[in-house]
């Protein structure tokens, strides 16, 4: 499902850049700290690359965790005849310091050119909603 790892060079050759997560989600789905801490979000992207056809993709979400870089793969799939995929799931992103410089990037195994978004969906998960009890 869901990956993370120490990130590679930032050169990737098959990477696009879809766009930034805005700073007050990220500050708003990173509110705890401590062993363990991870930030979690819900991201759906509607992908048009004009041209293209039944090529393979990723999702993947860049942070820096203070001064080291990280990343979690979220999605894959292959592109729709017309050059069109949805890549949705959740993104878990551990860190020790507060996540920074949260991006969405595309990856391929062949150079892209700037993909079409026809929507962007990033919606925290609040750590509260996990450990609220269920009144019987």
């Amino acid at each position: 499902m869901i990956s993370c790892q120490a990130l590679r060079p930032m050169n990737q050759a098959h990477e696009q850049l879809i766009g930034p997560v805005p700073s007050q989600l990220t500050s708003k789905a990173a509110s705890r700290r401590g062993p363990g801490s991870h930030a979690e979000f819900n991201l759906a992207v509607w992908l048009h690359l004009p041209g293209l056809a039944e090529l393979p993709v990723s999702l993947v979400v860049r942070y820096l965790d203070g001064e080291q870089p990280r990343e979690a793969l979220v999605d894959h799939g292959r592109l729709s005849g017309q050059g069109r995929i949805l890549l949705s799931g959740v993104a878990h992103l551990p860190y020790r310091n507060t996540p920074s410089e949260v991006r969405l990037y595309l990856r391929s195994a062949l150079p892209l050119r700037a993909p079409i978004v026809e929507e962007c969906f990033i919606e925290p998960v609040l750590q509260e909603s996990r450990s609220l009890n269920s009144v019987s």
